[in-house]
């Protein structure tokens, strides 16, 4: 456990996510940081709530929105059972402050409610107007992580698209790794200058990690010209 506890350290401090507890004055914009992968089971909403913990512990404002449309399970990890979900903001019963729900470490998040088709089916206003309410915690959160599905579907690339930032989650299963250059390279033709870092979990040595990481980065380079950034691994 304090292995994996160090590696996520090392993740945290190459964010480069500045320490709030030595900064009082906590006026400015939120960070959104979309998650995501090509392909599902690579520990994506795991990675995702241990990160925002982590930030937490800094000192940060965290808030995690859950967008796996349709099997959403950050409140099943978490083991909290929630008042309301994405479903009652999509419907315009409550507004994204009123479905927030306390999570461990101070952190917030909002459930995504699994097993909703409506999720499933949302139309482009409807994701316009969710993608909308993200802004209205842009003052009152110092970082706001995205964990979105897995995959290249339109909703995908509607958070990949709103973040500043994008870290892709893989590992060493070679359909993994697969997916995630897939997915490297529809972020690349619809945005040159977003910036992807990538995580290699399920790591079996620090050489394999590193050898996926080195493989990723030289085939984005030559073949997309994009320029991914080693993140860490666990």
């Amino acid at each position: 456990m304090s292995d994996q506890a160090e590696k996520l350290r090392s993740i945290v401090n190459n964010l480069n996510i500045p320490d709030r507890t030595l900064e009082p004055d906590r006026s400015g914009s939120a960070r959104v940081v979309t998650i995501t992968s090509g392909k599902g089971g690579v520990g994506k909403t795991n990675i995702t709530i241990n990160l925002a913990i982590a930030l937490s512990k800094m000192g940060l404002r965290v808030v995690i929105l859950d967008v796996d449309f349709g099997l959403a399970n950050i409140d099943v990890l978490m083991g909290i059972t929630t008042k309301y979900t994405l479903v009652d903001l999509i419907r315009g019963d409550h507004n994204i402050f009123e479905v927030l729900t306390d999570g461990p470490n101070n952190v917030k998040f909002l459930s995504g409610g699994s097993g909703v088709e409506e999720l499933v089916q949302l139309d482009r206003r409807q994701l316009g107007n969710f993608i909308s309410n993200i802004s209205l915690l842009d003052k009152l959160y110092d970082v706001i992580l995205i964990d979105t599905g897995a995959g290249l579907s339109r909703n995908v690339m509607s958070f990949v698209q709103a973040a500043d930032e994008v870290i892709l989650i893989t590992t060493p299963e070679p359909t993994a790794i697969t997916d995630a250059y897939a997915l490297i390279k529809l972020i690349s033709r619809k945005n040159k200058h977003k910036t992807i870092k990538v995580i290699v979990n399920k790591a079996e040595s620090q050489r394999e990690a590193n050898d996926i990481l080195t493989k990723l980065t030289l085939v984005s380079e030559r073949f997309l010209a994009f320029k991914l950034q080693k993140l860490g691994y666990i």
